[in-house]
């Protein structure tokens, strides 16, 4: 009898030894397969949502700035299309004026195609630059947007462990590829472009209506 109970106290014990070596063995296979998570703590979550606002505010700033410098444009275009057809205008209604005085409408507007091509390339310096960095901050903005976004889906944990150490996040700022450039190339040969046809046209009529 003594003998069967300390076989059935020897099974019980392995048996419950095994139990607790299964457990342990779960457990550390648990928190291997999760040790790379890392919760976003709520000062990293406020850095990213206070960069993405930065930039939110930053790209409607741009934005109004390139509609209010476009204005400008307009009003630059006004004005020269006024004074182009003062001076068409007077060349017409003036008898007195012949061939040989074809230098005076000429050189008027030799000069005022000269103030309007600076002005126009100041303007549309303005309006590139301001576009530029409208794409820099709406690149930054994506970027902060979809970070944000892992962070908040809790499956990147690389993200929010090994990138946000010690309450740190940082989103990098953002450029387009240089090609972006071409766009600008192209505004500004579509405008200079439109000078030339619009000089050599003011040029050429003055010149038909003062000697023909």
């Amino acid at each position: 009898m003594f003998v069967m109970k300390m076989k059935c106290s020897s099974r019980n014990t392995s048996s419950k030894t095994s139990n607790l070596l299964d457990f342990h063995a779960s457990m550390a296979g648990y928190e291997s397969s999760h040790h790379n998570y890392y919760p976003p703590s709520e000062t990293a979550l406020q850095t990213i949502n206070t960069i993405i606002q930065l930039h939110f505010e930053k790209t409607l700033e741009k934005k109004r700035a390139v509609d209010q410098q476009k204005k400008e444009l307009w009003k630059l275009f006004q004005l020269f299309f006024l004074f182009l057809a003062v001076v068409f205008g007077a060349q017409v209604q003036s008898p007195g004026l012949k061939c040989h005085h074809c230098w005076i409408p000429i050189g008027l507007l030799s000069l005022a195609h000269l103030i309007f091509y600076v002005s126009v390339a100041q303007t549309l310096g303005c309006i590139n630059g301001f576009r530029y960095q409208r794409r820099c901050h709406k690149l930054t903005l994506g970027l902060a947007t979809e970070r944000l976004r892992q962070m908040s889906m809790g499956g990147a944990g690389n993200v929010s462990g090994e990138e946000v150490m010690g309450d740190e996040f940082e989103i990098h700022y953002q450029e387009p590829p240089h090609t972006y450039f071409g766009k600008f190339k192209r505004n500004w040969a579509l405008h200079f472009g439109f000078l030339i046809l619009i000089y050599v046209f003011m040029v050429s009529s003055s010149v038909v209506v003062l000697c023909f």
